[in-house]
C-alpha cells in the first residue's frame, strides 16, 4: 500500500478544535505544529499561568488562538493537550470530561492523584488518554496484561539537572548538584514516584497503567552526572513473553522533559483520524 494512503486522514471527518493548557517546551512546540498546519485539527485555545506571556507567543502564530484562562477553555474545544503542572490537572480535565470530551494527559502522575476522573469520564461519556510519551513497549506492556504479569522493573537514569528540584530530594535532604559518580535516588512503587517526581517520572505511571498498576510497578531513579539524555531501562515477566526495552531520550528545552514527548502526542492525533491503526 503506497505510503500517501495510509497516512492519508479520513476524508469524511470534521475538523477538531483543539486546546493547549500550558505553553512550556511541549505545549508550545504542539502550538506552533498544529498552527501550521495538522490535519484535521485546528488550535482554537490556550491557556498558561501567564496569560499576557501566552498572547505574546501566540501573537505571530498564522491563526492566533484565544488565550483563555484553564476555567475557560473547555466552550472552545473538543480536546484538551493537558502539558501543564500536575496540581492543576483536575482544573484542567474536569470540565472536558464532564462535557464528553477528550483529555490528552501528558501529567500522568496527576490521573493516579485525581481517580475521581475516571468516574466522571465514565458517567459523562468523556475519555482520558495518556499518550506513550517519553516512553516505548506500551503496546507489548498492555498486551501482556490481558494475561498474568509477574513482574514489571523500571530504571530511569537521568542527567541531574533534569532531576533538581525534586519533591523527594527536598524532603529526604537528597543533595545531588555536585555529585561525580551516577547515585540511586529512589527505589519504591510507580505510585510513590509520581509523588516524589512529579515532574520527571510521568513515563512510570504510563507503564504502570498499561501493565499491573502504579503500586505493583518497581522503580529505581538514577542521578549521572556523565549522562546528557534521560535513559530507561524497562523489564516484564509475563505468562506470555519476557521482554526488556531500553530508551535514550533527547531533553527538549525542558531537561526534565524529553523532545519525543511532543512527538508521540502528535502520533495520538494523527492515530484518532487515521483509517488506518497500527499497533494495540
Amino acid at each position: 500500500m503506497p505510503k500517501n494512503e495510509i497516512d492519508t486522514p479520513i476524508a469524511a471527518a470534521p475538523t477538531t478544535r483543539v486546546a493547549i493548557a500550558s505553553l512550556g517546551a511541549v505545549g508550545l512546540k504542539l502550538a506552533q505544529v498544529i498552527d501550521a498546519g495538522f490535519e484535521g485539527y485546528r488550535l482554537t485555545a490556550v491557556s498558561a499561568r501567564d496569560l499576557d506571556a501566552a498572547a505574546e507567543r501566540v501573537a505571530s502564530f498564522r491563526t492566533p488562538p484565544k488565550v483563555l484562562p484553564v476555567s475557560a477553555l473547555e466552550e472552545f474545544a473538543d480536546i484538551v493537550i493537558e502539558c501543564a503542572p500536575a496540581e492543576i490537572f483536575s482544573d484542567i480535565a474536569e470540565p472536558f470530561l464532564r462535557a464528553g470530551k477528550t483529555v490528552i494527559a501528558l501529567s500522568a502522575g496527576a490521573v493516579l492523584r485525581n481517580e475521581h476522573l475516571i468516574k466522571i469520564a465514565a458517567d459523562h461519556g468523556g475519555r482520558i488518554i495518556v499518550p506513550s510519551g517519553a516512553l516505548l513497549g506500551l503496546d507489548a506492556v498492555a498486551a501482556a496484561a490481558q494475561g498474568k504479569i509477574e513482574s514489571v522493573r523500571m530504571i530511569t537514569r537521568k542527567p541531574v539537572r533534569g532531576l533538581l528540584g525534586a519533591p523527594h530530594l527536598e524532603t529526604h535532604g537528597i543533595e545531588i548538584k555536585d555529585i561525580t559518580e551516577p547515585m540511586k535516588i529512589f527505589e519504591g512503587s510507580a505510585r510513590e514516584a509520581a509523588v516524589g517526581f512529579p515532574a520527571n517520572l510521568n513515563v512510570a505511571v504510563a507503564l504502570s497503567l498499561a501493565g499491573i498498576g502504579p503500586d505493583q510497578t518497581m522503580l529505581e531513579i538514577w542521578a549521572d552526572p556523565a549522562l546528557t539524555r534521560n535513559n530507561h531501562q524497562i523489564q516484564v515477566v509475563s505468562d506470555s513473553a519476557c521482554f526488556s526495552m531500553q530508551i535514550e531520550n533527547i531533553p527538549s528545552e525542558n531537561p526534565k522533559t524529553g523532545r519525543i514527548t511532543a512527538q508521540s502526542v502528535l502520533a495520538v492525533l494523527h492515530k484518532m483520524k487515521s483509517p488506518l491503526q497500527v499497533g494495540t
